[in-house]
């Protein structure tokens, strides 16, 4: 292997470092050439690749927050079905106690009516039987008080 020594000045005087004969043209061309040849087989594939997938995931992006926000509707639309339920069901309580209450209360005041007319009618018995009592010692103290009349007549007479 030979090395050859090129000499800086010999470039310079030469037409130096840029030297603009023909091949500068065909390394153009094939700049131009190389950079057409990877845009069509490297280049434009890949940007259409990165294109549908940035298209891809913004679709994707878009239904997500439009089923967030359907969620979003959704959950508030149950919410306020859960408080009207719950409305519904305290009103149900509250009517179901106010008519247990008022049905308690009305068998109470039957029982006492009840109680009463018994206590009343038991009172009217006792009278009567009272009154059947007095009458019979009545009779058994006038037959007594016969007897006794006559006992005390025939000792004396």
């Amino acid at each position: 292997m030979q090395y050859q020594y090129i000499n800086s000045y010999s470039l310079l005087a030469a037409g130096g470092l840029f030297d603009f004969d023909a091949t500068l043209s065909f390394i153009a061309l094939e700049f131009l050439l190389l950079t057409s040849v990877l845009n069509l087989i490297y280049y434009q594939p890949i940007s259409k690749v990165i294109d549908s997938r940035e298209d891809y995931i913004r679709e994707n992006l878009n239904k997500a927050s439009l089923y967030l926000d359907q969620a979003n509707e959704l959950t508030k639309k149950y919410e306020l079905e859960l408080i009207t339920a719950r409305k519904e069901a305290i009103k149900m309580v509250t009517t179901s106690q106010t008519e247990a209450q008022e049905f308690v209360n009305a068998q109470i005041s039957q029982a006492q009516k009840e109680a009463q007319q018994l206590i009343q009618s038991s009172m009217m018995q006792f009278e009567k039987e009272k009154n059947k009592a007095i009458y019979s010692l009545e009779k058994q103290v006038e037959q007594l008080s016969e007897q006794i009349k006559n006992k005390l007549i025939s000792i004396y007479i």
